[in-house]
């Protein structure tokens, strides 16, 4: 049984409860599929959605004619559906999916500040993207906002926020950031503790806002590939890589073999690089620098190749409509293949040193629970949910080329804290190891790169990537002369920020540093 045929009876309960007005075509949104809801029956969707087990991906809305389009996305067991619904731009009200989804708490206040759509049993009224940097009245995404909007002189300070107040004896608060110590970006955290041990943590992102949505708009398929591949520049090839996958959908392009092996290679390049730094960084905020370093040199020693064999470090704007930008050069195959062994073998020298320590252990090991209930619930993906028990990863359950051809190991760990999240970590570094050889075996020869032709007025596509944080959402959809009307990239991070909030309760103040960094959640891929 297909994925999508196990999706069967969930539609046909859908459709047995009169929750579906039409079951719709859409070639471009495979392998999703696609219902449309009336309105008033929103909030029941989510409601069955989550009695099926089904778990809440993303939603997004499109500003169209009269209407605001809203759509929102669900996973089970590999297969994917896709809900669409309208309300009237005048009057945009719809009931919430967060009472059944907790995870959709931060998307729907998102999507209410960027296009003033009312959910109108939300838990939660206050802004989320917006801060103070336009009116009330003002909502970004629609059509008659401009790119650049109507900046005053000086944005107001935004500091009518409501935190949660803190109460009781001995309870006392501490603000971080938004702007920190190091070189990180911009996010405040309010913590609530007593003597060291944290009540609440409570966040405010946002600050890098960068107007991501609004500025695809009028983009070519090239332009938008770039656009993507700097929604999280730390993820540039699987970002790029979703939106290329969605447009080329929309467009009905067929991508070459070898690009697609090529697209795979350099994902996995990018899950290595990523996966070892933090490694390192972990073992930095536990304060064993010798292991920082160490792993640091190693990553650093990584995309160094990267950089010979595809010209850029973290291989920016390689990926492109209809393929790939830049060929593999012969030679890079030994070396990439010797290079995998000799960093396998440095990583396991460095752990047995790492292992031996049980200054370590003290510090991961029971630190920064995430409970596999709180995983779920929020829809936690990647190696956050991983470690907490959530055994999904789309190269595996919803394969897409060509992991469709190659066997992906998927480790999968259940006490939900910092050890397991590290070692989820390191199990999927040596199986991107094992993919890496394999996809340097297998890798065919031909075409790096499809002849690209502009998709009619309308054409949507979906694009759904395993990129190193987890799974990647991106939604396309094509206007006028080939140009961009609708772009939306959902990352990782969405998921795995609320998860911070959670998993530091009953932690000491001290340990955040490393619950942080062992969810290292982005800032840039949440704030769009």
């Amino acid at each position: 049984m297909t994925p999508t045929e196990s999706f069967a009876p969930f539609l046909q309960r859908l459709a047995a409860a009169d929750l579906i007005c039409e079951q719709q075509a859409a070639r471009g949104l495979a392998p999703a599929q696609l219902v449309a809801v009336q309105a008033e029956d929103w909030g029941r969707l989510g409601n069955e959605a989550s009695v099926w087990g089904c778990r809440w991906v993303a939603c997004w809305g499109e500003d169209v004619a009269d209407a605001i389009r809203i759509s929102a996305c669900f996973e089970h067991a590999g297969a994917y559906l896709v809900a669409r619904t309208a309300v009237p731009r005048a009057t945009p009200a719809l009931p919430s999916h967060t009472p059944s989804y907790p995870g959709a708490d931060r998307p729907e206040r998102h999507l209410r500040d960027m296009l003033g759509v009312v959910f109108t049993d939300h838990p939660d009224a206050r802004r989320w993207t917006r801060h103070q940097a336009w009116k009330d009245s003002e909502y970004p995404l629609r059509r008659d906002f401009p790119a650049a909007g109507r900046p005053p002189a000086q944005t107001p300070a935004d500091h009518q926020y409501n935190f949660l107040p803190a109460h009781g004896s001995g309870v006392y608060e501490i603000p971080v950031g938004p702007v920190h110590a190091g070189v990180i970006e911009p996010g405040h955290f309010r913590f609530q503790a007593v003597g060291e041990t944290v009540l609440n943590l409570e966040e405010r992102l946002g600050y890098v806002h960068k107007g991501i949505e609004k500025i695809a708009e009028g983009r070519d398929a090239g332009g938008l590939a770039r656009l993507a591949g700097r929604v999280s520049g730390d993820s540039t090839v699987a970002h790029a890589w979703a939106a290329c996958m969605a447009m080329e959908k929309a467009a009905r392009v067929e991508v070459p073999q070898r690009a697609l092996w090529l697209r795979a290679l350099m994902c996995e390049r990018e899950r290595v690089a990523n996966h070892v730094g933090d490694i390192g960084a972990m073992l930095n905020d536990i304060a064993f620098a010798f292991g920082f370093i160490q792993f640091a040199r190693l990553r650093e020693q990584w995309q160094r190749v990267s950089r010979e064999a595809f010209g850029h470090r973290f291989m920016m704007d390689c990926i492109v409509p209809g393929g790939v930008g830049v060929d593999l050069d012969e030679r890079f195959i030994s070396a990439m293949r010797d290079e995998a062994d000799a960093l396998r073998k440095q990583i396991g020298k460095l752990m047995a040193i790492v292992n031996d320590l049980p200054s370590v252990a003290d510090r991961v090991r029971g630190a920064g629970v995430l409970k596999p209930e709180y995983a779920k619930a929020l829809g936690c993906v990647g190696y956050v949910g991983r470690a907490s028990g959530m055994n999904f990863d789309v190269r595996r359950d919803a394969p897409y080329p060509p992991y469709d051809r190659l066997k992906v190991a998927v480790p999968l760990h259940h006490y939900g804290d910092v050890n397991a999240r590290a070692r989820t970590r390191l199990e999927e570094i040596a199986a991107s190891f094992d993919l890496i050889e394999a996809l340097l075996a297998g890798l065919p020869a031909g075409p790096i790169r499809a002849g690209w032709g502009a998709p009619a007025p309308g054409a949507e596509g979906l694009g759904l990537v395993e990129g190193w944080r987890g799974e990647i959402m991106t939604f396309v959809r094509f206007g006028e002369d080939g140009r961009i009307a609708r772009f939306f990239p959902r990352d990782p991070s969405w998921t795995t920020w609320p998860a911070l909030e959670l998993l530091i309760h009953d932690n000491i103040v001290p340990d955040f540093p490393v619950c942080n960094k062992s969810v290292n959640g982005s800032y840039s891929g949440h704030d769009l």
